[in-house]
């Protein structure tokens, strides 16, 4: 955080830099539980690329209601708040091309949703970021154990019944746990993700390199959460 202003020693305010001030990052998540809980992991547990860099970071629509966690509105309402965001680091002195000027991301998958390609080129028009996974999170949390590059045919449970099969996954939810359930599955334990990070960015980018169209509906599998952990958080491992 920036530094609160104190005294010298003759008594004159000192400013905090502005290279002091944090990014501040503002996320929003299509799922209520499990990205937000990745996005604490990664804060808590992850490696920054710059220890002088710090970023504040704000899960800003976790109290909405499903209707506008879909991918159009989330990103109408990413529109919004990117808005307020720069005018308020303009009002500080912050220009857009220092590293702590802020961002706004939207975090959605693909899963049946129609308006898929409107969502990316609004987001792309107003400036706001995207993290996409297809057919959903579940890949990117499946690529921490596994490299994956067959079709999902756009079905999600697909993807979560994998990652509920792979070794070790039950038993990060407690040593004598042998099976998970749907609700349970949601949430993220460490032991998925410790040491996997390299590993889970370097399948994401291999399997992304083989969708080069424009409509993103079509990208199965692909995920680049990881633009969000690098770009966004100033995270680099975990």
């Amino acid at each position: 955080m920036a530094r609160v202003k104190g005294r010298d020693s003759v008594g004159r305010s000192k400013k905090p830099r502005l290279g002091d001030r944090p990014r501040e990052v503002y996320i929003f998540t299509e799922g209520e539980v499990t990205e937000p809980e990745f996005i604490e992991h990664v804060m808590a547990h992850g490696t920054r690329a710059r220890a002088d860099h710090h970023v504040s970071h704000y899960i800003e629509n976790a109290a909405v209601s499903s209707s506008r966690r879909k991918p159009l509105p989330l990103v109408e309402d990413a529109i919004g708040k990117l808005a307020e965001a720069e005018k308020a680091a303009r009002r500080a002195g912050l220009k857009s091309e220092d590293w702590n000027w802020p961002q706004v991301w939207c975090l959605f998958d693909r899963d049946q949703h129609r308006d898929i390609p409107t969502a990316f080129a609004r987001a792309k028009k107003a400036g706001v970021r995207v993290a996409y996974s297809h057919p959903c999170f579940e890949l990117w949390r499946l690529l921490h154990y596994q490299n994956y590059t067959s079709t999902f045919g756009g079905v999600c449970g697909g993807a979560a019944s994998r990652l509920k099969q792979q070794a070790g996954f039950a038993g990060s939810y407690g040593t004598h746990t042998r099976a998970v359930s749907a609700e349970d599955a949601k949430r993220v334990k460490p032991g998925q993700l410790e040491g996997n990070y390299q590993k889970a960015r370097q399948y994401a980018q291999k399997i992304n390199a083989t969708h080069t169209g424009p409509d993103q509906t079509r990208w199965d599998p692909y995920t680049d959460v990881w633009r969000l952990i690098e770009d966004g958080l100033n995270v680099v491992d975990y």
